[in-house]
């Protein structure tokens, strides 16, 4: 009964990866003028969720050494991944149809939705009123962070329907992290630790890295500050949502 609570909850989270549906209906046009402010808020989401939720999560059972080596390792690979990416797609072009950080972008969702997975799973182990809170809390962030993720592969260059696909793909991770989690309950708060603080500087990186550096380039003076309006609310989200974990 337990596993099919995970798999029910995590089932209905990564469904809510199809709320980019709703921007099917959108011109081309009003589509690419929105694109910059979702960017400035997952930017800005990414950043928060790595700051107030991944690397606090990790300190509290890692020493701090250990958890900011992890988040250097998971900066250094998704470094390393995105020379790769780029080698292989644009070595011999001038410039690229589809931006290498898209796909970080969804290896670095997907890693995240595996671990949200897994906490759920640990929080149904211990009692299904938790799994159901726990369950929730995930819920309410992923909504924004959906969206703005469908943004940032829209932006860098995928077509709405590819993008929406990737997302989902993505989002069912999960599913796969709640499961993972039920089986591997004995040895799940060590994986979980591990896991955290790498996701934490994947996700740092393509903030910084990518992401900021995008919303530096618009000329408009007044699109770029609604931008970084996006970015601090997408901040700002997070931190509310720490309220609901405690």
């Amino acid at each position: 009964m337990t596993l099919t609570w995970i798999i029910i909850s995590t089932l209905i989270i990564s469904l809510i990866s199809l709320v980019g549906v709703f921007t099917l209906s959108l011109k081309d046009e009003t589509l690419r003028r929105t694109l910059l402010l979702m960017v400035g808020f997952s930017a800005g989401a990414l950043t928060g969720d790595a700051f107030l939720h991944l690397l606090p999560q990790a300190l509290e059972k890692l020493k701090p050494g250990e958890a900011f080596l992890f988040a250097l390792a998971g900066f250094t690979f998704f470094l390393f991944l995105e020379r790769m990416l780029y080698w292989h797609h644009c070595h011999e072009e001038i410039a690229c149809d589809i931006h290498a950080f898209t796909y970080l972008n969804i290896i670095g969702d997907g890693l995240h939705n595996f671990i949200d997975g897994m906490l759920i799973a640990a929080s149904f182990i211990v009692s299904v009123p938790l799994g159901i809170a726990t369950g929730i809390a995930v819920a309410s962030h992923e909504i924004p962070q959906e969206i703005g993720d469908f943004g940032i592969l829209v932006y860098g260059g995928f077509s709405k329907l590819k993008a929406l696909f990737f997302n989902l793909l993505s989002a069912l991770m999960a599913v796969l992290g709640g499961v993972v989690g039920f089986y591997l309950s004995g040895t799940f708060a060590g994986l979980a630790q591990a896991l955290l603080p790498i996701t934490a500087g994947g996700f740092l990186y393509i903030a910084a890295s990518d992401l900021v550096p995008e919303m530096h380039k618009e000329k408009n003076n007044f699109k770029a500050n609604l931008a970084f309006v996006m970015f601090i609310l997408g901040v700002l989200f997070m931190w509310g949502m720490t309220f609901l974990e405690h």
